[in-house]
C-alpha cells in the first residue's frame, strides 16, 4: 500500500490532479469494457446456430424439426423466436419491442463508453492549458535570468496530460466502435429471423402486412 502511495502520489506531482482523474476513468471504463465482454458471451451474442438451425426447419416447413432446434438454442433471442412460432403476423410490432429490450439490456454502458472517447481528450487538453499556465507563471517569475529548463520542464509535464488522454480515449472508442458493430449484427439476425417465422417460404404474405426491417438505436 505504501508503494501505491507513492506512486500516486508521484503522479499527481507529475501530471497533476487531471492525470489522476484520468487514470481513475481508465480504470473504471477498463471495468465497463470486461463486463461488457463477460455480458455479450453470457448471452451468446454472435453465436446463433441452432437459432438459425430453427429458422432454416421453419421456412421449409418442418416445425417438429423448429422447434427441436430451437430448445437446444442459448441464445438470448431464443425466447423472443420462440414467441414468434407461436404468433401471427399481427404480432410482429410486439415481437420487435421485445427484441428491443433484449437488445437495449446488453447496450447499457454504451454512453459511458461514448462520453469516455469524446471528453478523455478534453480532460487532457485541459490539463496541458493548466501545465502551460503554470510553465508561463514559473517563466515571468524567474526575471531576467531565465533558465530555458524551467520553460521546456513545465512544456514536456503539460503536454503529458494531453497524451494521456488520447491513451485512454482511443482504445475505448476501438471498443465502443467494435460492440456497435457486434449489436448492429445483432439487430440484423433478430429481423431476419422475425421475417422469416413469421413470413415463411411460400406462405403467400400478403401486402398488407407488416414488414420487419431492423432498427437502429
Amino acid at each position: 500500500m505504501t508503494n501505491i502511495a507513492e506512486a500516486i502520489r508521484r503522479i499527481a506531482d507529475l501530471g497533476g490532479p487531471v492525470v489522476l482523474l484520468l487514470i481513475a476513468v481508465s480504470v473504471v471504463t477498463l471495468a465497463v469494457v470486461l463486463y461488457k465482454l463477460w455480458q455479450f458471451n453470457s448471452a451468446g451474442v454472435g453465436r446463433h446456430k441452432a437459432l438459425s438451425e430453427a429458422i432454416a426447419s421453419w421456412d421449409r416447413g418442418d416445425r417438429a424439426g423448429a422447434r427441436a432446434a430451437l430448445d437446444r438454442s442459448t441464445s438470448y433471442l431464443a425466447p423472443v423466436v420462440d414467441m414468434a412460432l407461436s404468433a401471427g403476423p399481427g404480432a410482429a410490432q410486439r415481437l420487435e419491442a421485445e427484441a428491443e429490450t433484449r437488445f437495449a439490456r446488453l447496450e447499457r454502458g454504451f454512453r459511458f463508453l461514448d462520453s469516455v472517447a469524446q471528453l478523455a481528450p478534453l480532460l487532457g487538453l485541459f490539463g496541458t492549458v493548466l501545465g502551460m499556465i503554470e510553465a508561463f507563471q514559473a517563466l515571468q517569475d524567474a526575471g531576467a535570468q531565465v533558465d530555458p529548463s524551467i520553460l521546456a520542464g513545465g512544456i514536456w509535464v503539460a503536454l503529458l496530460t494531453t497524451a494521456v488522454g488520447l491513451v485512454v480515449a482511443m482504445p475505448t472508442a476501438l471498443a465502443l466502435s467494435w460492440f456497435e458493430a457486434r449489436m448492429d449484427d445483432e439487430r440484423v439476425t433478430a429481423s431476419r429471423a422475425l421475417y422469416t417465422v413469421l413470413a415463411p417460404r411460400g406462405s403467400g404474405r400478403s401486402a398488407s402486412e407488416p414488414e420487419l426491417a431492423p432498427s437502429h438505436a
